[in-house]
């Protein structure tokens, strides 16, 4: 008989090199990488979940381009991808410290965004819950500076760590080097392609600081009742209205919305009023107005369009969809008609949210 201590001190089994897998696959599908569930390939893919199997990947492949996925919800594939795909999955999520006023949270890269709110939200602390249920992975949230009702990332971002692919060293961000704005970042401008997010910290809140008079939030709010906020019933809220109004990816394919907001002069805003009196408006920083692209598009007639399985959401025209057996080239075929017709009503030139690939 073999014992305990015998067991636990046993050599562990090595297999011979011919049977050792190698972890980069060829010729992959990335149907269930993509939130649109369109039909592609990565000449080779594989994942990681340490820097150091990131950097290994990198050197391994010099000359091919790489792609980094996270979540897939921001991106839509034309076609095959000739290159290294790469999936982040580093994962964890811990408190890292905390003073009388803050908690500083930091979340690996490969986390599900939606699972690091209920994390903060499961124990009290307050600033991400109107970001509850936005599609996609931490990593990939600074990139975009995704941003819901009133509240945007670089609200609650303090730092992160990012590796460069160039250098091959890891450098750390604070949130004033991350240079955020709507929808934007460093890394989708200077840094395009250079840098792979590995984790963010945040700074959340201990003593409340809700941010609940988004005018579609407020009315939600109303109409469940409540009369006392909190973190979690901004979040029910929130939750409420995106599946109410949006599409759930895991059944008509869609990457959320398709097309930026664009931003207005208040002189431009105003000569758009003349012409269009219901022309809504919401004002921002520095003298500028932002307009709704929903409103934009409904107004040129696509919303609810569709012609085969690619199509123009029916309750939310900023949604592009696949019904079923779209291809991205019709999808991104649809948006170019999108784009030409408001352009021609408005004189207005949309900008995608979504990465063609």
């Amino acid at each position: 008989m073999i014992s305990l201590v015998q067991l636990f001190i046993a050599p562990a089994y090595i297999a011979p090199n011919n049977l050792i897998m190698d972890p980069v696959s060829k010729d992959y599908s990335l149907k269930p990488y993509n939130s649109f569930h369109i039909e592609a390939n990565a000449r080779y893919y594989a994942d990681f979940s340490t820097v150091d199997e990131l950097a290994e990947l990198y050197n391994r492949f010099p000359q091919n381009r790489k792609l980094i996925l996270g979540g897939g919800t921001n991106l839509l594939f034309t076609k095959d991808f000739d290159g290294l795909v790469l999936k982040n999955e580093i994962k964890g999520m811990e408190l890292v410290s905390e003073d009388s006023q803050y908690v500083y949270v930091r979340a690996g890269g490969g986390e599900n965004w939606h699972g690091l709110v209920l994390y903060s939200l499961q124990r009290n602390w307050q600033g991400l819950e109107n970001l509850s249920l936005i599609p996609g992975s931490v990593g990939a949230a600074p990139i975009q500076n995704i941003g819901a009702y009133g509240v945007e990332l670089k609200d609650f971002l303090y730092e992160l760590e990012a590796f460069d692919t160039e250098e091959n060293k890891t450098f750390e961000f604070s949130v004033n080097d991350c240079e955020l704005s709507y929808r934007d970042s460093v890394f989708k401008n200077r840094y395009r392609n250079r840098f792979v997010i590995l984790n963010v910290t945040f700074r959340l809140n201990k003593i409340p600081k809700f941010h609940a008079s988004y005018d579609l939030l407020a009315e939600e709010l109303n109409s469940m009742g409540v009369e006392e906020l909190s973190a979690k019933k901004i979040s029910l809220a929130v939750i409420h209205i995106r599946t109410s109004r949006l599409p759930d990816p895991a059944i008509i394919g869609n990457a959320g919305s398709f097309f930026k907001n664009p931003v207005l002069s208040i002189l431009e805003y105003k000569n758009l009023k003349k012409i269009n009196p219901l022309a809504p408006g919401f004002p921002q920083t520095e003298g500028f107005v932002k307009l709704p692209a929903a409103w934009l598009i409904e107004q040129c007639g696509w919303k609810g369009y569709r012609l085969g399985d690619a199509g123009c959401h029916v309750n939310q025209p900023l949604v592009l969809v696949n019904y079923g057996k779209a291809s991205g080239r019709e999808i991104f075929e649809l948006s170019e008609k999108i784009l030409a017709s408001v352009k021609a009503a408005f004189g207005i030139v949309l900008e995608r949210e979504v990465n063609i690939i």
